[in-house]
């Protein structure tokens, strides 16, 4: 099989997630941004990621993809519900995450952004999504404040039972999404929580380069 992702992407990173809690071998594939065509070609549409299966068709959406991998062998990882409390703190978060990770997103060093093109592509499309990232940048502080105050939500609805599940494909995405920005405080649980679904996953976080 073969993932065709970005790196920075919190949805790439779901379809990740399940090869390496699964340890079931893929081929790792980068898309340039800014390319359409290929993934137009596969998928009829411009989105990652895109698994091609065994048999040579492509399936694109991160959930599907999580969910066909999970069912090729047991025992399955992502078969019970989402826990609606961590589900909902996701949505009430994601806001305020993106606004502090996407700017930085833009400047990082990721594969698909190796060319000049492929960077300046990415960002024109972020900025159609979030306005000025300039301006973001400078409002990093009054962000940092927010988003340690959801983090200490977060402390207390983490469960004590550390099995890998369903909700962790929503969650920890989010999470390795924030550890590229640096100075930011995160409580033990939270902080625990996220480095153990980083080494069950087999995923990198972004602290090396985090700014």
């Amino acid at each position: 099989m073969k993932l065709f992702t970005y790196e920075h992407c919190p949805f790439c990173v779901r379809a990740r997630m399940i090869f390496g809690l699964k340890n079931t071998p893929f081929e790792l594939a980068i898309i340039m941004e800014g390319d359409v065509e290929t993934p137009t070609r596969m998928v009829g549409r411009k989105v990652v990621p895109i698994l091609q299966k065994e048999d040579g068709s492509f399936m694109p959406e991160s959930m599907d993809i999580v969910h066909y991998v999970d069912s090729l062998k047991a025992p399955q990882v992502a078969d019970q519900p989402v826990d609606s409390a961590i589900e909902a703190w996701c949505k009430s978060a994601s806001g305020v995450v993106f606004k502090l990770a996407v700017p930085r997103f833009t400047e990082g060093e990721f594969a698909e952004l190796a060319t000049q093109p492929a960077r300046q592509a990415f960002r024109q499309r972020e900025e159609k999504a979030f306005g000025d990232l300039s301006a973001l940048l400078a409002e990093t502080p009054a962000l940092i404040r927010d988003v340690e105050q959801k983090l200490a939500e977060l402390e207390t609805l983490l469960p004590a039972d550390k099995t890998v599940s369903t909700t962790d494909f929503i969650l920890f995405p989010i999470l390795r999404s924030l550890t590229i920005v640096k100075g930011l405080h995160y409580g033990p649980r939270v902080n625990e929580y996220l480095h153990r679904v980083a080494a069950a996953a087999q995923i990198d976080l972004l602290t090396a380069q985090a700014r």
